[in-house]
């Protein structure tokens, strides 16, 4: 397991990458079924004569595969990831058979004037797929631990 980092470990322009990920038809229908159950997420027939052309995958589906991979390969920080924030916007249409990965970069490093035990990291996230195209950008703020003084 990586290190565990805190506020003091993090730097400005720090960038990081997931491994590929695929996206299954699958996958999108069950994620469809329990949170948004809309004909273009749960059936290709439907879909097919509708706006996207065919099935694709729920925004917020993209969002939670973007968050697993932030998770599990992106930033290790101490006490996991507390969100303070986050703006979401979809670019393009995530479709079966898609090979997403996410890119990173933290923008911004805040240490909090009235906590000295924390600060606020803001990440940009890029979820691309197996072309390079955008196909999300999540910008989100994090609470991260400071190290405690030695």
């Amino acid at each position: 397991m990586a290190q565990e980092l805190y506020f003091d470990d993090l730097d400005v322009g720090r960038r990081f990458e997931s491994e590929p990920f695929a996206v299954t038809a699958e996958a999108i229908k069950a994620f469809a079924e329990s949170y948004d159950p809309q004909p273009f997420h749960l059936d290709e027939n439907a879909a097919a004569d509708g706006f996207f052309g065919g099935l694709v995958a729920s925004g917020w589906h993209v969002a939670a595969l973007t968050m697993r991979r932030f998770v599990l390969e992106g930033l290790p920080v101490a006490g996991g990831l507390i969100g303070a924030g986050a703006e979401l916007q979809w670019l393009r249409a995530t479709r079966p058979g898609d090979t997403l990965r996410v890119f990173s970069e933290i923008l911004e490093c805040r240490p909090s004037r009235s906590r000295p035990t924390r600060g606020t990291v803001t990440i940009r996230s890029e979820t691309r797929n197996q072309h390079g195209a955008v196909v999300q950008v999540m910008t989100t703020r994090i609470v991260v631990p400071r190290r405690e003084p030695a």
